[in-house]
């Protein structure tokens, strides 16, 4: 239980946090949701790093690398590493910059005041808020899987003590055989109730300074596990150069060394979903928190490295766990760190280390507040509550709106337990649908001419697309491959337009966020010069001409 302990004091460190930021905070709603806009440039790097590196870094990189391979950490932090820089430096700062000027707090009220629309602002609210509830679920899904996996249960030889698994109080039998699974000291159920509790407590009383501080302290400690991880299992199996020679001598791990568990129209799809970071709500209201403008060039730079700091250790040791605990399925895959860790540490590293990995998972925090803002500000505000009511209302809503999205998010969380895998549920959902809504942002910021239509068109567009892949995912379980087999064709009619792979739908053999963005591209421009530009005193007012 050692492990376990270490964690419980960390969430208790956690919970501290958030307390003292509310004793600091201020009865204003801006400074509830946005901490004033005072983060000075440390914590703004930190935080907005932090609150991007949730469960799907940690846990799903390597869970995805224990199926598919060391390509994961190309197809994903290599692109990551360019573009989400970039999209920081030409949209945040910008968004930033008419954030200061004119009061916006979320990217809708942007988007209202720059087009010139309410319902269109209220459609896009109720988008991004469904998309990112998969977002925050996998957060809670990663701490139950966190606890579960660091209170194993093991004998006086090392090795897991199993029990049966038992269902509306009857055994479960496989083959007329009992189904036996690991024994724990702390459930899956527990341990994602627990961190929901305490997510739910921090972000209720500290508001975006209490989530921005812990998001600092976490991030330290999670960007400290990697190279820890990495040096300490890598030394107990016998060294780098061991490991690989035994993955190389392995013809069932050899495949994991190269890309060849991974299609390469799906390898290069990739380099569009990390459009989607600048798109999510707690990146964008992430970056109206700044103090100063000049904080983004430290972010730009440190950016990159931070991300090979978490994804090269995570790719890494889910290869290696591939060899030494062969046959989990893509839900199970997730604990592949939290495994290696209780077999090849000492209860106390093991516990300090998980602690590394439940800070990253609890970056969920952020997703919650973000859509608490997006809910008091978009919808409760935005529709006459404020004035009614008045401020101190406000945060107070804010407040039980995080309840209620917890509360929701655990019970998803328990509904969805092996059933599917981190990295698959969110690039299925968040990740595709947001990177298609880039275009949009894009356009508000940048181009003149673009319309609300265009956006509504686009908008439209991305909503039936995440449904349709929803629904083509879902409807093909029964034929999806499994890893390492070829892709299936989901219509003999359509030949290889639309096939089934082991985690996703794939479109001419590219992941749905191809077709999806390039749609949404197209319907922004062509829309928008087919209908009315906004006001001319509109368009002075966000492009004023140069002297």
């Amino acid at each position: 239980m050692i492990p376990t302990l270490v964690v419980f004091a960390y969430l208790a460190v956690v919970l501290y946090i958030g307390i003292f930021a509310f004793r600091r905070g201020k009865t204003s709603g801006e400074d509830y949701f946005l901490a004033g806009r005072t983060l000075g440039p440390f914590v703004f790097l930190l935080a907005l790093f932090g609150t991007n590196m949730t469960a799907f870094a940690i846990l799903g990189s390597s869970g995805m690398a224990y199926q598919r391979g060391i390509g994961v950490y190309g197809m994903m932090a290599s692109a990551s590493g360019l573009v989400i820089p970039l999209t920081l430096f030409f949209i945040g700062t910008r968004l930033w910059g008419l954030g200061k000027r004119f009061g916006h707090m979320t990217q809708v009220q942007f988007f209202r005041d720059r087009w010139e629309c309410s319902e269109i602002g209220t459609l896009i609210f109720l988008l991004t808020a469904a998309m990112l509830v998969p977002y925050i679920v996998i957060g809670v899904m990663g701490g139950g899987t966190t606890f579960e996996a660091l209170s194993r249960v093991t004998g006086p030889d090392g090795k897991p003590v199993m029990e049966e698994v038992v269902r509306n109080g009857s055994p479960v039998l496989v083959n007329g055989k009992p189904l036996l699974a690991p024994q724990h000291w702390v459930s899956y159920e527990f341990g994602g109730a627990l961190v929901a509790l305490v997510l739910m407590s921090y972000v209720f009383f500290g508001g975006m300074r209490g989530t921005a501080w812990v998001n600092t302290f976490q991030t330290l400690l999670f960007l400290g596990f990697g190279t820890t991880a990495f040096l300490l299992i890598g030394s107990r199996m016998g060294g780098f150069d061991q490991i690989m020679a035994k993955l190389a001598a392995d013809p069932k791990t050899l495949p994991l060394l190269s890309r060849q568990r991974i299609p390469q129209g799906e390898f290069l799809s990739y380099f569009l979903i990390p459009l989607s970071s600048i798109m999510f709500p707690h990146m964008s209201i992430m970056c109206f928190t700044a103090e100063r403008v000049s904080s983004f060039k430290r972010t730009v730079i440190a950016y990159p490295l931070c991300i090979a700091l978490i994804w090269l250790p995570s790719v890494y040791l889910g290869v290696v766990a591939a060899q030494q605990f062969p046959g989990l399925k893509p839900g199970e895959s997730d604990d592949v760190i939290l495994r290696l860790l209780t077999t090849y540490s000492n209860p106390l590293v093991s516990g300090i280390l998980g602690a590394g990995i439940l800070a990253c998972v609890m970056a969920a925090d952020s997703q919650i507040l973000a859509l608490c803002t997006m809910f008091t500000e978009d919808i409760f505000a935005h529709y006459g509550g404020k004035t009614r009511f008045g401020e101190s209302a406000q945060v107070w809503t804010g407040r039980a709106f995080v309840i209620g999205v917890t509360v929701f998010a655990y019970c998803a969380a328990l509904a969805l337990k092996d059933k599917a895998g981190i990295f698959e549920l969110a690039i299925r959902f968040a990740f595709s649908g947001y990177a298609s809504l880039a275009p949009v942002m894009v356009a508000a910021l940048f181009w003149k001419r673009s319309t609300k239509w265009g956006a509504l068109a686009a908008t439209l567009w991305v909503a039936a697309a995440v449904a349709g892949t929803w629904y083509l995912y879902e409807s093909s379980t029964g034929i999806a491959p499994k890893a390492g087999e070829p892709a299936r064709d989901l219509f003999a009619s359509l030949g290889s337009l639309l096939q089934r792979t082991p985690g996703n739908v794939t479109v001419l053999g590219y992941l749905p966020v191809v077709p999806m963005v390039l749609i949404s591209v197209l319907l922004v421009v062509g829309v928008s010069l087919l209908t009315r530009p906004p006001s001319q005193a509109t368009i002075d007012r966000y492009f004023p001409a140069t002297p």
